[in-house]
């Protein structure tokens, strides 16, 4: 998801007692029972393709009345943004101070809440004016961002998603994921609330320590943290596809050579239709997802 993520994810993982995303594989834990079912996996078609900023690096995004509300990543280009979804201009935006990377966004009661990746802060705008009215601490790094309506479901890179209640910033609870092998899926990236399920991004599922399959989306059961569906959508930007390159990172592993991987999810409940971005790509599209043959 950073370019420089693999140099802190050690020291974040100690920190946050959960393993380094690109360390040896994790075996199941004794008492974790490995998924029995098959996992159903679908496939996509593209329905229509909108122009999107090639110069914002996706971190965070969300639908509502006509309008996508994006949030960009990378210091000194990281911003709050209300974008028309037919001409892709932008609309409305606050731009984040020059050190801030920004990560997660989602919506509830006319607030926005926007997460940040290493500076264990987080924001609170007005929905329609962008003013900011209020900033909070958390522990460990910002990633991805939904909420169920009533509290925030985010996550920090990790296996595990941390439900916060949006007026005490306190967690209420945990949702661990696990694969169907027993491992945990680690790099849960930009989030998004479709019909009851969690949809998510896996930050770099093409790696071959993380899924070995580019473009992957995973579907979560947020009661019981079960994967009930994964979402195959290799191919689907031409001109953004995830790297086949690969050099190693700091900790030996193999890590693609370019940043534009899949990232950002968006829902139009009114009239049922999914959005999806990458980092600095130059379309979105709206998919339709159907079985996998």
């Amino acid at each position: 998801m950073r370019f420089i993520f693999t140099i802190v994810a050690v020291l974040f993982a100690s920190a946050c007692g959960q393993p380094a995303p690109n360390s040896e594989p994790l075996k199941p834990p004794a008492n974790k029972r490995v998924q029995s079912t098959v996992v159903p996996v679908y496939t996509y078609e593209v329905v229509k393709a909108y122009p999107h900023d090639p110069k914002a690096f996706t971190e965070g995004l969300y639908f509502k009345d006509g309008y996508l509300y994006e949030s960009t990543g990378e210091e000194k280009h990281s911003s709050l943004r209300k974008v028309d979804l037919e001409t892709g201009k932008i609309v409305q935006k606050f731009d984040l101070p020059p050190e801030d990377f920004g990560e997660g966004i989602s919506e509830i009661n006319g607030k926005i809440y926007q997460l940040t990746w290493q500076e264990e802060l987080g924001r609170v705008f007005d929905a329609r004016t962008f003013k900011l009215l209020q900033e909070f601490d958390y522990q460990g790094q910002g990633w991805g961002m939904t909420t169920d309506g009533t509290n925030l479901i985010f996550d920090q890179g990790t296996h595990v998603l941390k439900v916060m209640d949006p007026e005490t910033f306190k967690t209420v609870r945990t949702i661990p994921v696990f694969r169907e092998d027993g491992r945990p899926l680690i790099q849960i990236n930009e989030l998004e609330w479709i019909n009851g399920e969690i949809w998510a991004n896996i930050w770099h599922s093409e790696e071959p320590d993380i899924l070995g399959k580019p473009n992957y989306i995973v579907r979560i059961d947020p009661d019981s943290g079960k994967i009930v569906g994964w979402i195959d959508l290799a191919g689907i930007s031409p001109d953004d596809q995830p790297p086949t390159d690969f050099k190693p990172g700091p900790d030996g592993m193999p890590h693609p050579k370019t940043e534009n991987t899949l990232n950002g999810i968006a829902y139009d409940a009114a009239n049922d239709r999914i959005f999806v971005t990458g980092k600095n790509w130059k379309k979105l599209y709206e998919i339709k997802v159907k079985p996998k043959a």
